[in-house]
């Protein structure tokens, strides 16, 4: 499958920059003419995948949040949010609904979850003490 177009990006894992891979990941997507709920789902998936990063992946502490974004010719957007954080040791019980290593914290364990309902495919590799990267799959163009 060919690429039409891609970009990269990296960013401070602060709070505030959630909206930022939001809305450039938004501006990314534009030229497919995405529909208002193609473009929500896919800006909500990048929100909860960002949001793993600061709150999971970095524990909060400073660190880089890496992501890439590439449109493939049938309207195929890939979206890859990555950091160097603490990892995740059990990738199949974090993508468990409900389950949380924030357990101190108001947090409902649905993340990944989340991504998964909003996006066609949803693929996490992890290594333990060097990070996670989370890669969103979204035909854009074909909602009814």
């Amino acid at each position: 499958m060919k690429t039409v177009n891609e970009m990269k990006l990296s960013f401070p894992s602060k709070s505030c920059n959630e909206a930022f891979a939001r809305s450039a990941v938004a501006a990314f997507v534009m030229n497919l003419d995405p529909t208002v709920s193609e473009l929500s789902d896919l800006k909500t998936a990048v929100s909860e995948a960002v949001t793993n990063c600061i709150v999971h992946g970095y524990r909060r502490q400073s660190g880089e949040i890496f992501l890439t974004g590439k449109i493939f010719e049938n309207g195929k957007v890939s979206v890859k949010i990555r950091d160097k954080g603490c990892g995740i040791e059990n990738v199949e019980q974090a993508m468990q609904p409900l389950f949380t290593t924030a357990a101190d914290e108001e947090r409902a364990g649905l993340g990944f979850a989340v991504m998964q309902s909003f996006c066609d495919a949803v693929r996490v590799r992890s290594t333990p003490g060097k990070g996670t990267a989370v890669t969103l799959e979204k035909l854009i163009g074909t909602d009814e």
